[in-house]
């Protein structure tokens, strides 16, 4: 993430490929514990805080197969209390002499785990109220294929699966294995045990604030940026949504209006009421934003284009073309171009982990083509977006533009299914806005985390004053997350979401069918492309 306090404590989350490592920094760093993510290498990284203890993150190897990753040895040679999750888990049993084997059924998703009493009669640790509740049966979130066939000498089974042992613990307490993951919402009682590891295993006293992490970036910014007269200037992209809001009032506050510049591209594919609100935000936050006018260009390109990798691939390439032309008309001052990428956008674009899975490219991360006349700045790379609001607060930006529901830098490109026209753009901004404002009306848009419309690729038959209808269909999306990783269907009454349907069929021409997505993420992705 950052550099911290020199005096600071922490952890170090050695990141094995999961797409979930960095969820276990941002589960220790809600309970205020400092910590770093860094890869498996043969040498030990360079820590500027104390590390106290070390978390092994799961991932998607083998454990003992040619191309598998490691165990380093530094990690053993800190002689700091160790948390193995999943692979880690594996690792740490191979190491010691136990067997890992691969299991004929996976087991994935939620699963019930059960303490072992025999258990509870070796040197567990003293914390009662923490370990007992390895005696209750709870709910876990698996995802693994391979297993612990047997453990080593010193290690004992504390919890175990329908199929596989669960929980571990050995070295005098001071060496855990969880089967399972802790870091996703999913598991009961999986950020207590973070908790638990950090503060009772570890001892890490000092607690890791908003503040720590404004400072922390303040550090490494100024390091990474040298802003100056001549083609080192910074235009930061901003889409109108939270992140690149928050990234803009961040790298203001560091280095001043005089050397960074907000730009609004109007894409054409801005939600209704985006360009009217984003003209009275820059003298409201205290920076300088432009808006440059771009519907044309990109109208052009993404004309006769469905494939929605195609789509967020055009958007971002001729983001970067505006940003050019804007800077070339400006003698070529701007040399940074930051954009409010988080972590989740990291993932889902594959760069998560070492060997990391494409699941859709953002425009702002796998979507920009491989060459860019500028040095790339994402000061967010690394937070998720519960903890962009927090640092938000720090930045004093008003609560109404912090909770607004997050809005993807593509805008509705990503969000009109199959071709993209100024019509389809039309339907959708209606139906949106109606959607959204009964939300605000009927107090439920702050109890949801994004709601938005979907202008699906299909028509359907209606009637509507006696007269047949053949006309498009949107899908309502309502969703509940704290990540973005994982979300929840928003629990919308039919009472609501009927009026929400008719007053869009009522006030949007050219629509007669609305639909609720009720799919959680995973399987689905938040939006639809």
């Amino acid at each position: 993430m950052a550099k911290a306090d020199e005096q600071q404590a922490g952890l170090w989350v050695v990141d094995f490929g999961s797409q979930y490592t960095h969820l276990i920094a941002r589960k220790l760093r809600e309970q205020q514990v400092y910590c770093e993510c860094v890869p498996p290498t043969p040498a030990p990284p360079q820590a500027d805080f104390k590390v106290r203890g070390v978390i092994l993150s799961g991932g998607p190897d083998t454990v003992g197969a040619g191309d598998a990753r490691e165990l380093p040895a530094w990690v053993l040679a800190l002689q700091v209390p160790v948390l193995g999750i999943c692979y880690g888990m594996q690792l740490l049993v191979q190491h010691f002499g136990g067997r890992v084997g691969s299991g004929e059924q996976r087991e994935y998703g939620a699963t019930l785990i059960t303490g072992v009493d025999t258990a509870f009669d070796v040197d567990l640790p003293a914390d009662v109220a923490m370990w007992s509740g390895f005696k209750r049966p709870h709910q876990v979130w698996m995802s693994h294929g391979d297993h612990i066939e047997q453990l080593p000498a010193g290690m004992s089974v504390v919890a175990r699966s329908e199929r596989a042992i669960a929980a571990c613990v050995g070295q005098g307490g001071r060496m855990f294995g969880l089967q399972y993951h802790p870091e996703v919402e999913h598991t009961q009682h999986g950020a207590e045990f973070l908790a638990y590891f950090a503060r009772q295993i570890c001892a890490v006293r000092e607690r890791w604030r908003p503040s720590s992490m404004l400072t922390a970036l303040r550090h490494t910014l100024t390091k990474q940026v040298q802003p100056s007269e001549h083609a080192q200037r910074i235009l930061v992209a901003c889409s109108g949504g939270v992140d690149s809001t928050v990234a803009l009032v961040l790298l203001t506050q560091i280095f001043g209006q005089k050397w960074v510049k907000g730009v609004l591209v109007n894409t054409g594919l801005l939600r209704l009421d985006d360009l009217e609100r984003m003209q009275t935000l820059g003298a409201e936050l205290g920076v300088s934003l432009e808006i440059v006018s771009a519907e044309g260009e990109f109208y052009q390109r993404l004309k006769g284009v469905s494939h929605p990798e195609a789509k967020r691939k055009i958007i971002g390439a001729t983001f970067i073309d505006v940003f050019s032309a804007y800077s070339q008309a400006h003698q070529d001052s701007y040399g940074y171009l930051a954009q409010g990428t988080l972590y989740s956008d990291v993932i889902e674009s594959g760069g998560g982990g070492v060997h990391p899975r494409l699941i859709k490219t953002h425009h702002n991360v796998g979507g920009l083509p491989e060459r860019v006349p500028f040095e790339i700045i994402e000061p967010l790379r690394y937070l998720f977006k519960d903890e962009v609001r927090k640092l938000g607060q720090e930045l004093g930006i008003p609560h109404g533009i912090l909770w607004q529901h997050p809005f993807p830098g593509p805008g509705l490109g990503v969000r009109i299914a199959g071709e993209i026209d100024a019509d389809k753009v039309k339907i959708l901004q209606q139906a949106d806005k109606i959607y959204v404002d009964y939300l605000h009306q009927h107090q439920l848009y702050e109890q949801i985390w994004q709601a938005f419309c979907v202008l699906l690729p299909v028509k359907s038959v209606g009637v509507m004053g006696d007269q047949r209808t053949y006309e498009w269909v949107i899908a309502l999306r309502a969703i509940t997350s704290t990540d973005a990783m994982t979300a929840q269907v928003a629990e919308i009454s039919m009472q609501h979401l009927t009026q929400v349907a008719a007053r869009i069929v009522a006030g949007v021409s050219g629509v007669n069918r609305v639909l609720y997505d009720v799919t959680t993420k995973p399987p689905a992705t938040i939006e639809w492309e």
